[in-house]
Order: structure tokens, then sequence, then C-alpha cells
């Protein structure tokens, strides 16, 4: 566990998500949870003689199932975005191992059987602030990664968790995004409100300037050749030739390839057919 600030901390050795956690007067305020059930073990028992508050609550910076299946065995109350809640509240009851090949680090885990969801018990709109006897803890709305991403802030420790809004070396997940948000939230993050903060993705730990600046990039060259393919009416598999060239803009390794294609093959048909074929659907990666 890192201290990023005081009372601060990021986790980054578990399968798929960087986990946050605020230490406060009154509890233990956790951003996301391990989908392993071992690595939520695991991560619970750390937790056990941290802050001297009996409370706690989990966060979660929207559905995917990396961040969400493991949220039962945190054992608390959960906060989400209300698109979050109500996506939960209309899924079966249980979560099964997915085989379409998303490309969620969770489609790894070996022996993941069913697990029930945890529907969020508080949900809010806009924005929400947590006071737990220490400095405010803002929870706002930023939609483009899924209609229910949202960002935690703490103004005073200058630090944000933006979850999947930036993805360093993998390519993002887009079956549930929207592009032209997620382009505009990037554009705040570079802007006044956030100078000066520490910035933690939600898969790859603290993100620099650089890396807010380079997702942008990324995420306008995909919404181009999307809006190109669009313009000629072109077929669905013409999404193929679109995976190479975005793979190959990315740092990645051998073992990566198979998992990241999956996700990009997965990721633009979806959003292909939602925003280009149909009126519209909200489903998550």
């Amino acid at each position: 566990m890192e201290a990023i600030a005081d009372n601060v901390y990021i986790e980054e050795q578990y399968l798929g998500v960087t986990l946050g956690l605020i230490v406060m007067p009154h509890g233990l305020i956790q951003i996301d949870a391990p989908p392993s059930p071992d690595d939520g073990r695991a991560w619970r028992a750390s937790l056990l003689n941290l802050g001297d508050g009996g409370d706690r609550v989990l966060i979660n910076l929207d559905a995917h199932p990396d961040r969400t299946i493991g949220a039962r065995m945190m054992d608390c109350t959960v906060i989400a975005h209300e698109n979050t809640a109500n996506l939960f509240r209309n899924r079966p009851t249980s979560f099964k191992p997915q085989t379409e090949g998303t490309g969620a680090a969770s489609e790894s885990i070996v022996g993941l059987g069913n697990i029930r969801w945890v529907v969020p018990e508080i949900s809010f709109s806009q924005q929400m602030s947590l006071h737990w006897g220490g400095p405010p803890v803002h929870l706002e709305y930023h939609p483009g990664p899924a209609t229910g991403a949202i960002w935690v802030a703490l103004p005073e420790g200058k630090v944000v968790f933006v979850g999947d809004a930036i993805m360093k070396n993998q390519p993002p997940f887009l079956a549930s995004a929207d592009l032209p948000l997620w382009i505009e939230a990037l554009k705040s993050l570079l802007g006044s409100d956030y100078r000066g903060y520490a910035i933690v993705s939600g898969r790859n730990g603290m993100a620099a300037a650089a890396a807010v600046r380079n997702q942008l990039d990324y995420l306008k060259k995909i919404l181009e050749k999307l809006e190109k393919l669009a313009a000629k009416d072109s077929p669905l598999d013409a999404i193929e030739n679109l995976i190479p060239p975005l793979l190959a803009s990315l740092k990645i390794t051998a073992a990566q390839q198979k998992r990241y294609t999956q996700r990009l093959h997965y990721g633009l048909q979806q959003y292909y057919i939602r925003h280009y074929r149909t009126a519209g659907g909200n489903g998550e990666d």
C-alpha cells in the first residue's frame, strides 16, 4: 500500500484495478474492490488495524465487473452513482463469469463461480460529499467511460480518483462509453479545477498530466475512425481494421495482445452498434 497524501493510499498489487483508501476519524472510505475472492480477503485483512473509527464504506467508480464483483466481500455499505445502482437493480442477482471475451481482467480468474451482486445502498445524481470527521470527500459525476462513472476528489489533499477515465498503455473499455462526454471529462481534468492534483487511474495507479493528454488524443483518434466508418455506412466487420493500428500505438507485451485485442473487438463493435446502428441502449462491459 502506497501513501499518496495524508491518510490517502492506493494499492496496485491486485488483479484488474487500482484500489483507493481514505482513512478518516469516522472510519475507512474504500474505493473499488479486487475481483478475486482471495484478493478480497487479503485486502480486507490488510485494513483491520487502520484508522480509529469503526465504520467502512465502499465507493464503486462505475459498474464494471472488475471493480464491482468483489463488493460483497468487503461487507460494508456501497455508494455509487444512481445509474450504476439502477443497472444493478436490473441485472440478474448473480454474476456468472463472462464468456464473450470483453477483455476484462476478471475473465482470467480461474474458478470464479456465481457471485451475488451488491446493489449500492446509497446513490446520487450529480454530486455528493462525505464528512467523516476530516476534510470533505467529494463524489462527482463524470460520464464518459460508463453511464454511471464518477470521480472521488479530495480538494484539501489535492487528490482525485478518476476510475477508467485514464488507462495507461491499455485500450479503454468502450462498450458502455460515450466518447464525446469522455473527451470533455478529460479536458476538465486538464483545466484549472484540478491543477496541482495527484491523479489516480482506476487501472494504472498514478497518472501524470502527460497520461491525461495521451488518453485524450487516443480517444479522439478512436472517435474520428468510428465517425468515418459511420459516414460511409460501413458494415460492422469493418471494425476489425481499426484494431491493429490502435494496438500498435500502445506499449504492450505479447501476453497482453490477445486480451487487449478482445477488448477492442468487443468494445468497438458494441459502441458502433449503440451509437451508429440503434437509437440507444445502455449496457456494461
